[in-house]
């Protein structure tokens, strides 16, 4: 099963990228997922299930831990071509 996350971390701010924001930046980027974009209001990631959910957990504890007070995310599965309603893959 493919997983698309969307992400951010707060608080903003607009002159520099916190240091919670870099995190998040950091584990997206070095974990094995594909399309990964990062911006500054928002960031999505893909991948296979397993490096998406353990991306999603380490992107949790790592960014709180770097002083991040929310993060907001949706994970959606990502339907292949020829998939139907309600068919895993």
């Amino acid at each position: 099963m493919r997983l698309r996350v969307e992400f951010t971390t707060e608080p903003f701010d607009l002159d520099e990228a916190p240091a919670h924001a870099v995190v998040a930046r950091d584990v997206v980027t070095g974990a094995e997922l594909d399309a990964v974009d990062v911006g500054p209001f928002g960031n999505t990631a893909e991948g296979e299930a397993e490096q998406v959910l353990g991306a999603v957990a380490a992107l949790l504890r790592e960014s709180l831990q770097a002083g991040a007070t929310r993060v907001s995310l949706q994970v959606n599965v990502i339907r292949e071509a020829g998939q139907g309603e309600g068919e895993a893959t």
